[in-house]
């Protein structure tokens, strides 16, 4: 496997069930004036996916901007989920980095491996859910998003059918299938979605390939679950309606993109750097949705307005708590009831989501 170079930065900067606590608590003296924090960031892709890695590097960005000469960032993209993953973050904690972070649900052995190693060193493991003295987690509540798309695409859908490009089957992945299922249901009870796993979470062409093959099978709105634009351009060829990821993709279908459920990590990175160069740092699991402001969605375009009006809503409901999106009664695939009348799902089965909901055709595996 090809060893990757540090892309470094000149001048300020280079360039989340919970295991338990496996390592000793490490001390960090607060960083000097002269003796920038190193910070690095890894990437599971390109930041020119212009989806989930650019958005991170959204964020990285922001920091060196905030921070100034007090830090100093390495990011390296296009990180490969296995054992190379193991072996870039040892570069890092190696070469002097104290606080690292790793933005892929595939790194999370990875990072336990190398933080076992460089107990000195600070980790930092989005959407995983293995933690350690000096390992957190941290992750965005992604599913209130595809709720909202869900309920705009049950209002347009003149087929009553959506098809959803998604990347590989962790609980992640089947919340937000199910979530955009219930959006649908809930102003459209007839109505069904198809998905198509592409076992990757960024490759353009399979991405491409599964949006066309869903519009084939008669989809009308698409969303997405994997991180390039692919999915959104390949919808806006055959003018459907659909919804970008991970930020807004609007420049790539100006005329077809509803909206993109955004991440929002800097404020995240802000404070956790605060922290380092504080020396109060702790291991922490953070999971925040709309009220946290760790999520937005981009403006709602190419849809009438009280379709916008009622996007907004659902998102003020959400944010509020009023709407909790997992509520019973919920039915699975076969009829059975998995959340009973007024039950709220909890977050320990959130993160073992292993089902699909009644009205999504297709199966996990």
């Amino acid at each position: 496997m090809l060893r990757r170079q540090f892309t470094r930065l000149a001048g300020a900067g280079a360039l989340a069930s919970t295991a338990p606590a496996l390592l000793t608590p490490a001390l960090l003296t607060p960083a000097r004036a002269l003796d920038p924090l190193k910070i690095g960031f890894i990437y599971v892709g390109p930041i020119g996916d212009f989806g989930w890695s650019y958005q991170h590097d959204v964020a990285r960005k922001a920091a060196v901007e905030h921070y100034g000469d007090r830090i100093r960032t390495t990011q390296v993209e296009s990180v490969v989920e296995g054992p190379d993953t193991e072996r870039v973050l040892n570069d890092l904690a190696g070469s002097g980095h104290k606080l690292i972070f790793a933005t892929s649900f595939g790194f999370m052995n990875y990072t336990i491996a190398s933080a076992r190693r460089h107990k000195d060193v600070f980790y930092e493991h989005a959407t995983g859910y293995k933690r350690a003295a000096n390992v957190a987690t941290y992750n965005i509540r992604f599913y209130q998003g595809r709720f909202v798309q869900g309920v705009i695409a049950g209002k347009l859908s003149k087929a009553g059918l959506a098809g959803y490009v998604g990347s590989v089957p962790v609980p992640e992945v089947v919340q937000g299938i199910n979530a955009f299922m219930l959006g649908m249901q809930s102003v459209n009870p007839k109505a069904r979605l198809k998905f198509i796993m592409i076992n990757s979470w960024y490759d353009p062409p399979k991405e491409g390939d599964a949006a066309k093959a869903l519009i084939d099978q008669g989809c009308d709105v698409l969303t997405q679950h994997t991180d390039s634009p692919a999915p959104l351009q390949a919808a806006a060829t055959r003018g459907v309606k659909a919804f970008g990821q991970s930020t807004d993709m609007s420049k790539f279908a100006p005329n077809t993109q509803l909206s993109a459920s955004t991440d929002v990590w800097g404020p995240y990175y802000a404070k956790r750097i605060q922290d380092v160069l504080d020396g109060t740092w702790k291991s922490t699991d953070t999971w925040g949705g709309f009220a946290a402001g760790m999520l937005k969605m981009s403006p709602f375009t190419n849809m009438p307005d009280d379709v916008s009006a009622l996007g907004n809503a659902t998102v003020a409901d959400i944010t509020s708590g009023r709407n909790k999106v997992f509520v019973g009664p919920i039915k699975d695939q076969t009829g059975t009831i998995k959340i009973p009348a007024g039950t709220v799902m909890d977050d320990v089965a959130l993160n073992s989501m292993q089902w699909l909901v009644e009205g999504v055709d297709g199966k996990l595996s």
